[in-house]
């Protein structure tokens, strides 16, 4: 049975504190995981007619927050169709950081549901795209995430799911337990902060002898001195998690270019 039991699609009035310069509104994608209702949103450049790759965005563990839903409309830009995945429910966002460290860890603990929750959210993406003719090409399909989601989206890689790329910012590269895993079946870039404190050393090991032992196309990038979340403009705990724009520039130059390579890799 499908775990995307039902779908619909809905578009709100202009929110201008969401909406890049040039961008649509945001459009609301409600899929169902288990009977729970969960809210994805899109992002993309109405101007522009020609069909484009779709980037599935999975948020920090705070969730579908009206600050991460602007980072995803910013690096839809005119390059992307972006979709912001829901990984907690539409009724079940953290209310703070207390409540997403409790909805993470309960998730880390149960790699099976996140596996399920972020292969239905691909799957409600390239579905909803399609049934609302959304500008989308859906040979060129890849999945980046933050923090919680950047473990998440190297979870996506383990399913042996296609994608042309997935990118991780600062995320977990390890989760605990054993989990069976596919053949990768994606190019994997890494992006790490070196001095990140929940991320350690045994960790990125884990992750370097998981790939060097799979067939996999991956890169990790070590950003010397950069600690958790330095791409996060919010993000203010020096020594644990702080902003560098140094740092988040070049991680999201590294991130443009590595999705040209595979999207242009994926269209022959």
């Amino acid at each position: 049975m499908s775990i995307v039991r039902s779908l619909r699609i809905g578009v709100m009035a202009a929110a201008p504190a969401l909406a890049a310069p040039g961008l649509a509104a945001e459009k609301i994608a409600d899929y169902v995981i288990d009977g729970q209702i969960h809210r994805g949103y899109f992002y993309y450049d109405e101007r522009i007619d020609a069909a484009r790759p779709l980037v599935v965005l999975v948020p920090n563990w705070l969730g579908t927050t009206a600050a991460n839903r602007r980072q995803a409309a910013d690096i839809a830009g005119r390059d992307y169709v972006v979709f912001v995945a829901d990984m907690f429910g539409k009724d079940a966002q953290p209310a703070d950081a207390e409540a997403a460290s409790k909805a993470v860890r309960a998730l880390y603990a149960d790699r099976p549901l996140l596996r399920k929750r972020i292969v239905a959210a691909k799957a409600a993406a390239l579905a909803q795209a399609h049934t609302a003719k959304l500008p989308v090409d859906p040979t060129k399909v890849a999945a980046i995430g933050f923090c919680f989601g950047g473990a998440t989206v190297l979870e996506l890689a383990r399913t042996g799911e296609a994608l042309a790329a997935v990118v991780s910012f600062h995320g977990n590269l390890s989760l605990p337990g054993e989990m069976p895993a596919a053949p990768i079946r994606t190019r994997i870039l890494a992006l790490h902060g070196d001095a990140d404190p929940y991320v350690p050393a045994e960790q990125v090991e884990a992750f370097t002898a998981e790939m060097r032992a799979s067939a996999a196309d991956w890169q990790l990038v070590r950003f010397g001195g950069a600690v958790h979340s330095f791409t996060d403009p919010e993000a203010n705990r020096p020594g644990q998690a702080m902003y560098d724009a140094k740092i988040a520039r070049r991680a999201f130059a590294m991130m443009r270019d590595f999705l040209a390579e595979a999207f242009a890799q994926a269209a022959h």
